[in-house]
């Protein structure tokens, strides 16, 4: 296919995060909810800056001239994206100042600046300057004595133009920087108010307002907020006999030392401060984002957790119990009974932590093998693993120390179970273990049996409450002799035999993706109804795409669920007028990867950890494995159904790699998550659901 097929993945990660905005211009969103959707917008830039656009300037840095299946090299890349930030940034704010803020002082929440606080507030805010922000700011002076202080990745600081006003034999600067300690105090600093009202002052407002305090004798000719994005990203180079968690110690060092990629700023700032950033931090007109205001709304996930107002924020779900844990006497029988399969968050995560909870306290258990991708600072997952091991236990745990940004609580819960005696490795040297499995083996009656956990998100109690994941527990023996090799092969480096069910990257997953739609495309061909729909965060791989575009002009009608970047070209005639692709934004993350293929009357389900991706093909240990109970392969795809069917939060990506909503009349609008939400809780009660779209 010529570049034409392939829209870029940078600019259709943008447009990603462009839904993720319009959630919070949206006004059917509950208002705090909108709040939120800034915070995750700018979080999301943030990420994407200090990894995708830090790695094209280095290649930019290194003359490389490279193109992208879509044409365009580096340099043309970072003009692109920096064009489009640009706008996008400037809807943010305008977004912000001219609705959000309005409609928050409405419902009683205020940003109080300084000149309108009521005496009782002033006087709260000096007390609260003195106690606990003047021990802690530190104004550091730019002269030839004092050389321009290093701005740590996403902080605030202050550039203050000073003038000197009284005669002194010491030496004076005219211009200064003040770090805003957000690390250590609130960015929302809450004020007494009257019942019913919320007040705050911004931090750094607070710190302008008693700048004097730290500047006797000079006048403050003005004070202006920046931000600086650095390159956080680094790539693991290591000889076999490096230690592995050393490097990456060191890398996450250097990481707050990476070169600077984008200086946020007030526009009203004076020139002369901005152009000493600009050559200090050698960055280009390009990397400099305005805006007036406020900077770093990433910060605005904490004036939602400060507000207790339900009315305003979206209506509490609460996780549903999984019915065959509820049923059964434990969760071994639960899982003789049949495989299990969870949806979260709309079930509990808790059957999962049970799951190990009990493995670890259970003394029929002889062994536990776990993969730890992203791990939670107080993981209840990791310490039932520690007292598992403390117990006795075989306990084998694969933690991934490269999990990006992820790296440091990785760090710690793998030193703390090697210290209780678990067997602690850190995967295979040149990839990424990304899979998600657990592995119990249980002495029984009969003799030793194996239980089994496979899933398609990160076992990490946090953010699965607000990433819609599938797991599958199963006893079958065909399944425990397959995560019995595939341990072997991250602990031991031993050669896998032919698996039962797993498929394995990086050696045959993305081949086994193309044969299935290969397949799909024979059966079209040959007059059968032919079908593929696939559910995946990204989808940028161009073998994948290339014969997705051959199976769409073979006649195979194929649904594609893309939440993030999405480099197919639909509905395109003559190349993939068949392929249709959505992308769903809402409460919660779609994190879910499904895989359906109409296989000619015999239909394949298959859950995975892997995108479409590149790297999930050629740089991580991923696996996709099939559903095989019926009724669980009837769920998912009741699940797909109703996700296709979404009008209310579903957006159709167009051939140019822009999208719309599907939005239809307010009266025949249906939400897909509030569905699911609903459906699982009917399950639950084991009431009866009729399916509106037939994939067959």
């Amino acid at each position: 296919m010529d570049a034409s097929s392939y829209i870029n993945r940078e600019l259709s990660w943008l447009e990603f995060n462009r839904r993720v905005l319009e959630e919070a211009k949206d006004e059917s969103v509950p208002l705090l909810e909108r709040v939120k959707f800034l915070a995750i917008f700018s979080s999301n830039l943030d990420e994407f800056f200090m990894v995708r656009v830090a790695r094209l300037k280095a290649m930019v840095f290194k003359g490389d001239g490279s193109t992208d299946p879509d044409g365009l090299t580096p340099a043309e890349n970072l003009s692109a994206i920096s064009a489009r930030v640009h706008e996008l940034a400037a809807e943010q704010h305008f977004c912000f100042l001219n609705t959000i803020l309005p409609q928050l002082s409405a419902e009683g929440i205020h940003l109080v600046r300084p000149e309108e606080m009521s005496g009782e507030q002033e006087r709260f805010l000096e007390d609260y300057f003195l106690r606990m922000l003047y021990p802690i700011v530190t104004p550091l002076a730019i002269d030839p004595a004092h050389p321009f202080p290093y701005l740590a990745n996403r902080s605030l600081c202050l550039v203050v133009s000073l003038r000197p006003i009284l005669s002194s034999r010491l030496p004076h600067t005219d211009l200064s920087i003040v770090h805003i300690p957000t690390h250590v105090a609130p960015r929302f600093i809450p004020l007494p108010a009257h019942d019913g009202q919320h007040a705050f002052m911004l931090l750094e407002d607070t710190l302008r307002h008693y700048l004097p305090r730290l500047y006797h004798g000079f006048e403050i000719r003005s004070c202006h907020a920046i931000r600086v994005t650095r390159d956080a990203d680094f790539l693991v180079s290591r000889r076999r006999d490096e230690n592995l968690m050393m490097t990456i110690e060191k890398g996450v060092r250097d990481r707050r030392m990476g070169d600077a990629v984008r200086l946020q700023y007030d526009p009203d700032i004076p020139v002369e401060p901005i152009t000493q950033l600009v050559e200090e931090l050698e960055l280009s007109c390009e990397d400099l984002y305005p805006g007036k205001g406020f900077t770093a709304f990433t910060d605005l996930f904490q004036l939602y957790a400060a507000v207790n107002l339900p009315r305003l924020k979206d209506r509490p779900q609460a996780p549903v119990p999984v019915p065959a844990f509820e049923r059964a006497a434990d969760i071994w029988s639960a899982i003789r009974g049949g495989d299990v399969m969870a949806f979260h968050p709309y079930q509990s995560f808790d059957a999962v932590v049970r799951f190990v909870e009990e493995a670890a306290k259970d003394p029929k258990v002889l062994a536990i093998k776990m993969t730890l991708y992203r791990v939670s600072p107080t993981s209840p997952i990791a310490q039932a693993l520690a007292r598992a091991a403390e117990a006795g236990k075989e306990v084998s745990v694969l933690v991934e120390l490269q999990a990006r940004f992820d790296e440091e609580a990785n760090i710690t819960w793998a030193r703390a179970l090697e210290e209780v005696g678990a067997h602690v490795v850190y995967g295979l040297v040149g990839y990424k273990t990304h899979c998600k499995i657990c592995l119990v083996v249980r002495q029984e009656a009969d003799g030793i049996r194996r239980y089994c956990h496979l899933a398609t998100g990160n076992y990490n109690v946090r953010t699965a409450g607000v990433y819609s994941d599938l797991g599958l527990f199963t006893c079958r023996e065909s399944f425990g002799q397959d995560l019995t090799e595939l341990f072997n092969l991250l602990t031991g480096y031993t050669r896998p035999q032919k698996f039962n069910h797993l498929i394995l990257a990086p050696i045959g997953l993305r081949e086994s993706f193309i044969i299935s739609v290969r397949r799909e495309a024979d059966h079209a061909r040959a007059g059968h109804p032919a079908r593929i729909i696939a559910k995946v965060n990204s989808l940028v791989d161009p073998s994948i795409i290339d014969e997705l575009y051959l199976a769409s002009q073979a006649g195979v009608e194929i649904d594609l669920i893309v939440r993030g970047m999405c480099s197919l070209s639909p509905g395109v005639p003559g190349i993939s007028e068949r392929i249709r692709v959505i992308s769903i934004i809402d409460r919660y993350l779609e994190h879910a990867r499904i895989f359906y293929f109409q296989n000619n009357g015999k239909p394949e389900y298959l859950l995975a950890s892997a995108d479409w991706m590149p790297r999930n093909f050629d740089r991580r240990v991923e696996i996709a494995f099939p559903v095989l109970d019926e009724p669980h392969q009837a769920k998912l795809k009741k699940v797909l159904e109703i996700q296709l069917a979404d009008t209310a939060k579903g957006w159709r990506i167009q051939s140019d790699g822009s999208s719309v909503r599907m939005a239809s009349e307010p009266s025949q609008l249906a939400r897909s998550q509030e569905q699911l939400y609903e459906f699982i809780r009917a399950e639950q009660a084991g009431a009866p659901t009729r399916p509106k779209v037939n994939l067959d």
